[in-house]
């Protein structure tokens, strides 16, 4: 069976084509900066050359729509019709209390889906454009939906109850969820595998960090505890995102600017994070390239976000007995992977726990390595992320 993988992201589209026979890779692409200026789709077909294509892309229906064009095109592509593709599965990150396991795509279920558009609204709608897309594009194909909570389901209460009333919890579910668990599943399993232990008994902090960030204790091979919450919007600073801020921001704003609460979540959900502080963007790369030239707030965005990446990371080390007992932290996703400034100043942040970089090792991107010297107390590794892999061994149990 082949399987097509669908991995919408707030401003990126990943997709890979898998012939389940021995899990080959086909074909894979990135959809870059959708709604950004800049916007590109990289395509590769194993076996063929590379095609860049350059156009404006206003959504991610319009990515969509070349992601397909580019799988059949007789001189890149990988099929010669659109009907080979046996299923499809999508990445979606919020599936609430409703689902703790992937699931057929059912009109119920996208209903589901849809109600929890309010707790996740950089993603879910991207993620429902995606759905609605293969569905007008292959209407006879079943497909997929893979949620980024599922992995998160472990966590004892004591993490993931907010201290607010607990009628709340009951009435409204409101209580911490946790996301880009495909990803940090995938690490954590490759971690294992490097590291020569059984899943069940790693002990990781797993750092997936892009334009969407989070940090998760896995204990036992378990998501134990993780940075972000009700919403994709806690924790860490991101692209657009605020991570952590006083919650009285929110009715200050709203007083102060007379605004209403969607537009203040507009403000905190859009307009705040890396890109707030610098003023520049929400591409990391924009905002390196801009603290090189100079440019105060740019350096400012990357070190508030460093150094919150550190702090988390530090906490999550007292879930631990000892450090002798953290197998090692990985770093993961599109800044993580490939970011050597990024790791290294992070890095340097923990030197009272003893970690160490190698610098000379650490000078790689998108390349799987153990990236910590002999002496360092914890091992730290760079593990490129594999969501789509995970997504469709979901998709093929469940199709068959």
């Amino acid at each position: 069976m082949k399987i097509l993988v669908i991995n919408c992201g707030s401003s990126s589209l990943k997709y890979q084509l898998i012939d389940m026979d021995g899990e080959k890779l086909m074909a894979k692409g990135l959809v870059e900066r959708i709604g950004i200026e800049g916007s590109k789709v990289k395509h590769e077909t194993i076996g063929k050359d590379k095609e860049v294509i350059e156009q404006p892309l206003k959504d991610h229906k319009d990515a969509l729509k070349i992601v397909m064009e580019s799988i059949v095109n007789k001189n890149y592509g990988a099929l010669s019709s659109l009907d080979e593709i046996g299923a499809v599965g999508h990445r979606v990150v919020h599936g609430g209390e409703d689902f703790a396991e992937s699931v057929v795509i059912t009109e119920e279920v996208m209903k589901a889906i849809e109600a929890n558009v309010e707790v996740a609204p950089l993603h879910n709608p991207p993620n429902i454009m995606g759905i609605e897309a293969v569905s007008a594009l292959l209407p006879n194909v079943k497909q997929v939906a893979v949620f980024d909570t599922a992995f998160h389901q472990t966590m004892p209460a004591k993490n993931y109850i907010y201290a607010i009333p607990y009628e709340e919890y009951e009435s409204y579910k409101i209580r911490r969820y946790g996301f880009h668990g495909t990803s940090h599943k995938y690490v954590t399993q490759r971690a294992a595998e490097i590291l020569g232990k059984s899943v069940d008994e790693i002990n990781l902090i797993t750092c997936h960090l892009g334009n969407g960030a989070s940090i998760t204790t896995v204990k036992g091979g378990k998501s134990y505890d993780t940075t972000m919450g009700f919403t994709p919007l806690e924790g860490l600073p991101m692209g657009t995102r605020s991570g952590n801020i006083d919650p009285a921001i929110v009715t200050f704003l709203m007083s102060k600017k007379n605004i209403s609460a969607e537009e203040v979540d507009k403000i905190i959900n859009k307009e705040s994070g890396v890109l707030g502080i610098s003023g520049v963007s929400s591409d990391f790369r924009d905002i390196e390239e801009a603290a090189d030239s100079g440019n105060e707030r740019a350096k400012l965005a990357l070190d508030v976000y460093e150094t919150s990446v550190a702090k988390f990371v530090a906490s999550y080390m007292s879930h631990f007995d000892s450090l002798e007992s953290i197998d090692g932290i990985v770093f993961t996703a599109g800044l993580g992977e490939n970011s050597p400034e990024t790791r290294e100043h992070v890095c340097e942040k923990l030197k009272a726990f003893g970690i160490e970089i190698d610098k000379a090792e650490n000078k790689i991107r998108g390349e799987e390595k153990i990236i910590s010297t002999s002496n360092s107390k914890i091992k730290v590794m760079v593990i490129p992320t594999n969501e789509e892999l995970m997504i469709a061994r979901d998709t093929e149990l469940l199709v068959k």
